[in-house]
């Protein structure tokens, strides 16, 4: 048996982006995701073999899919289900504020 609590060990300040697995069963990975400002660099997408069910647990978030300029606003309680190979990338995180994130990544 493990515990934790998502929320604890955030950092003061994040040079970048930390990802941390909690759970690896090899069908299912959850991460907990905490950005400070951070966005995906310039010309960057995210074009993942798994799929990919996310939500942002505290702060703020804009994504952005391949082939749509609409950006997808995600704030607290907030999830996405993002199929394997939908390219998609983080257009901002809320500045000045932590965003913590849960994802789930599982077979496609």
């Amino acid at each position: 048996m493990r515990k934790g609590n998502i929320y604890t060990a955030v950092p003061q300040s994040l040079p970048e982006e930390i990802f941390e697995t909690l759970i690896d069963s090899g069908a299912v990975r959850i991460e907990r995701i905490i950005s400070d400002s951070n966005c995906s660099p310039e010309g960057f997408w995210y074009d993942q073999e798994e799929s990919e069910w996310v939500m942002v647990l505290e702060g703020s978030a804009g994504l952005r899919f391949e082939g749509d300029e609409q950006i997808l606003v995600l704030r607290p309680g907030d999830w996405v289900d993002i199929p394997a190979h939908l390219k998609h990338r983080v257009e901002w995180t809320e500045p000045g504020r932590k965003t913590v994130w849960l994802a789930v990544f599982y077979g496609a």
